[in-house]
C-alpha cells in the first residue's frame, strides 16, 4: 500500500510539473491569466463530474464538508494566482523549484499544530531538496533570484502546503478523492470566474483550438495531478507526499531547458540530481526502516 501511495504521488508531481508546457504558450497568445485558469479548473471540474457519474459517486456532502471544500477551492486558486504571478519575475524552472518549498511549510504546520513525528530521513530529504532548490537558482558566477518573485512564489508554496494539510487533517480526510477533487476544482473555477467578472475580462475565445489546449491543460496538470494528490495523501500522508513533490521542479526545469531556452548548467544538473536523490531516500529509506521495525517487533 505504501509503495502504491509513493507511485501515485510521483504521478501527481510529474503531471503538475508540466504546467509551464501548457501555461506559457497560452500567455504568449495574449489570453489573460485569470481566463486561462478559469477554463483550466472549470473544464477539469466538468471532466471529473463525468467520472463521478460513470462511477456513480454521489455529489452530496455535509455542510461541514462543504465549508472545507470551499476553503480548499480558494486556497488552490490563490496558490495558482501567486505561482503564475511569479512567472513574470522568475523563469518557469526557478519558479517551480521555489514552489517546492511547500514541503517545509507542510512539515512545520504538521509539527507545530498537529504534533506529527517527523522521521530523521524525512528531515534529511527536506534539507537535501532545499539545497537542490538553491543549486537550481545559481547561475554561472552568481546567485540570480528576483526578491519580489521569491516572495510571491514562497506565498504560493505556503498556500499549497496549507491545502495539503487541510486535506489530511479536516473532516474531508476520508472523503472519496474524486469527489473531493471535483468540489475543490469547482470552487476554484468559481473563484476565477468572480475575478474575471470583477476585472471585466471576456471569456470568449477567438480561436477554437484554444478549447483543445485548455482541455489538455486541465486533463494533464489538474485532473490527473489533483486526483493522484488526494489519493497519495490518504495512502502515505501529507509529509511524504509533499517530499515527492520534488519531482515537480525537476520536470519544470527540464521543460524550461528543452523548450524555453534555459541554459543547462552544472548547478542546474546538480540541483536536479540532488532532488531526485532526496526523493528516492525518502521513498525507499523510510519504507526500509518501517519493514525493519516491523521485523524486530515480530522477533521480539
Amino acid at each position: 500500500m505504501k509503495l502504491k501511495g509513493y507511485c501515485i504521488a510521483i504521478v501527481s508531481a510529474v503531471s503538475y510539473g508540466l504546467i509551464p508546457l501548457f501555461m506559457l504558450p497560452l500567455k504568449k497568445e495574449g489570453i489573460p491569466v485569470d481566463v486561462i485558469l478559469f477554463y483550466r479548473f472549470f473544464i477539469a471540474a466538468v471532466l471529473i463530474s463525468s467520472i463521478m457519474l460513470i462511477k456513480k459517486i454521489p455529489f452530496t456532502v455535509s455542510k461541514a464538508e462543504m465549508g472545507v471544500l470551499i476553503l480548499l477551492g480558494v486556497m488552490y486558486g490563490f496558490s495558482s494566482d501567486l505561482l503564475f504571478m511569479g512567472y513574470d519575475y522568475l523563469s518557469p524552472g526557478v519558479a517551480s523549484t521555489v514552489l517546492f518549498m511547500y514541503p517545509v511549510f507542510v512539515a512545520l504546520i504538521m509539527g507545530l499544530f498537529f504534533k506529527e513525528k517527523i522521521r530523521p530521513l524525512t528531515i534529511i530529504a527536506l534539507l537535501l531538496s532545499f539545497i537542490g532548490v538553491v543549486l537550481l537558482s545559481i547561475k554561472p558566477g552568481k546567485f540570480e533570484l528576483n526578491t519580489v518573485g521569491l516572495l510571491i512564489v514562497t506565498g504560493a508554496a505556503l498556500m499549497y502546503g496549507s491545502y495539503i494539510v487541510t486535506v489530511n487533517k479536516s473532516v474531508i480526510k476520508t472523503m472519496n478523492p474524486i469527489q473531493l477533487t471535483f468540489y475543490a476544482l469547482l470552487f476554484c473555477s468559481i473563484y476565477y470566474l468572480l475575478k474575471v467578472g470583477y476585472q471585466q475580462e471576456s471569456l470568449v475565445l477567438e480561436n477554437a483550438r484554444y478549447y483543445i489546449d485548455f482541455t489538455l491543460f486541465a486533463l494533464v496538470t489538474t485532473v490527473l495531478s489533483t486526483i493522484a494528490l488526494a489519493y497519495a495523501i490518504q495512502l502515505i500522508g501529507s509529509t511524504p507526499t509533499s517530499i515527492l513533490g520534488a519531482l515537480e521542479p525537476v520536470v519544470a526545469v527540464m521543460i524550461s531547458v528543452l523548450l524555453f531556452n534555459e541554459v543547462l548548467t552544472t548547478q542546474l544538473m546538480g540541483g536536479i540530481l540532488l532532488i531526485v536523490f532526496a526523493v528516492l531516500l525518502n521513498m525507499f529509506g523510510n519504507q526500509w526502516l518501517e519493514r525493519r521495525s516491523a521485523l524486530r517487533k515480530n522477533i521480539l
